[in-house]
């Protein structure tokens, strides 16, 4: 392990984990891949082989790996999920039938909007609009932790629309919105705060995607401006690529 990576203050072995978590979540290690053992991964970041030992066992707490007797660690890839990005981007949809999926908004208010979130939604600096925070779960795990900002005229009646529904798209649909497409995404990582990593059930210094995103009704009108952060181990992000038109 790199002289930088040490010095970012997090201990050695959750940098390892990370570093294993990306390698299965952009499939480097694919479901029933074997991972290095102890003894290798020990010399492979310059750690002890306890330390290396930690790594995995934080894996494994995931539902990443398993540990089989007499032959090593294997991914089980159970608590990865794929979400798909594009045009209509659904977060249920992408986790198909086979997952179980739940919304719950934590906290709703109509404050000023911040200039960059109204420059997005096309209304003045400090104008009013409702800011939604909300968390998703999937198969009873946390996933992604949502901050929405709507424009009141378009969706007055939006937290209370997500409070009932646990549904973005049922919210919209109850406020006469049947359909709105995604504008842009721009997605970064970094280390999840203490209170993404609380709420999002993650270990101190575990990562976190972020999509900035804007989506709009078909005509092209600013409808929501939302700040997502996965939890990274859990998920990874498909972006597809719409076809040019000639």
């Amino acid at each position: 392990m790199s002289e930088p990576a040490r010095a970012t203050g997090y201990s050695a072995w959750r940098l390892i984990a990370e570093e294993l978590r990306a390698d299965i979540a952009e499939g480097r290690l694919a479901v029933g891949d074997r991972l290095p053992s102890e003894s290798a991964l020990a010399e492979r970041f310059g750690v002890n082989r306890h330390t290396a030992r930690q790594a995995l066992a934080s894996l494994a707490a995931d539902g990443l790996v398993e540990s089989r007797r007499g032959s090593g660690t294997f991914v089980t890839g159970g608590s990865v999920h794929v979400h798909r990005i594009g045009m209509r981007t659904r977060l249920s949809t992408s986790l198909g039938d086979r997952h179980s999926s739940a919304g719950r908004v934590l906290e709703s208010a109509t404050e000023p909007a911040p200039a960059d979130v109204a420059a997005r939604l096309g209304i003045a600096a400090g104008a009013p609009a409702v800011r939604v925070e909300a968390l998703r779960t999937v198969d009873g795990e946390p996933l992604a932790l949502a901050t929405r900002w709507f424009d009141p005229a378009l969706l007055p009646d939006g937290a209370a629309a997500l409070r009932r529904t646990s549904s973005v798209t049922a919210a919209l649909r109850a406020s006469g919105i049947d359909d709105y497409v995604r504008a842009s995404t721009v997605v970064a990582a970094r280390h999840a705060t203490a209170s993404e990593a609380a709420l999002l059930a993650l270990d101190p210094g575990a990562i976190v995607l972020v999509t900035e995103s804007l989506d709009t009704l078909v005509d092209g009108t600013p409808l929501q401006h939302q700040i997502t952060r996965f939890a990274a181990q859990r998920v990874r992000l498909d972006i597809e690529h719409v076809a040019p038109t000639n």
